[in-house]
């Protein structure tokens, strides 16, 4: 299945809902440390409710250890500024989907990283900055899994 990556997520909220995303779909949660909350805080329990034991997460001391962990595999960053939209690539399972904190997204340092496959974007209106980062991981994760005909994971 699919691999959603956050890059040093800040709100607890936002990474339960992604626990939820990865239970629900059978993707994994990899998190990239320093994380803005800790793993026991009741906002990310609340937000993950009952899932955290039906959802795979690995949480990595920097971006290099998951790498590490993830590669090889296709990884694509997802950004405001992708020049391609996040529907435009063919995914495969075993694919990272790369996502940057709130609300700063991914640095330039992530952006300009030689393992990143590509940037992509979801389409927004013009003068909105970002969309919430867990509704935007969940966009990405039912597209890829939509494009494997929604196959359930091994």
């Amino acid at each position: 299945m699919f691999r959603i990556l956050f890059h040093e997520p800040r709100i607890a909220g936002n990474t339960g809902a992604a626990i939820r995303l990865a239970a629900v779909t059978g993707a994994e949660l990899h998190l990239v440390e320093p994380l803005g909350f800790d793993m026991e805080e009741s906002k990310l329990r609340r937000a993950g409710l009952d899932y955290h034991d039906l959802a795979v997460v690995t949480v990595h001391a920097d971006l290099d250890a998951a790498m590490g962990a993830l590669l090889p595999a296709n990884v694509y960053a997802f950004t405001a500024s992708g020049a391609g939209l996040y529907t435009d690539v063919a995914y495969q399972p075993g694919d990272v989907l790369l996502f940057g904190a709130e609300p700063t997204g991914l640095p330039a340092s992530v952006l300009d990283d030689p393992r990143v496959t590509a940037r992509v974007r979801l389409p927004m209106l013009p003068g909105r900055r970002s969309m919430n980062l867990a509704n935007t991981a969940s966009v990405a994760v039912f597209e890829a899994w939509r494009q494997q005909g929604f196959t359930l994971p091994d």
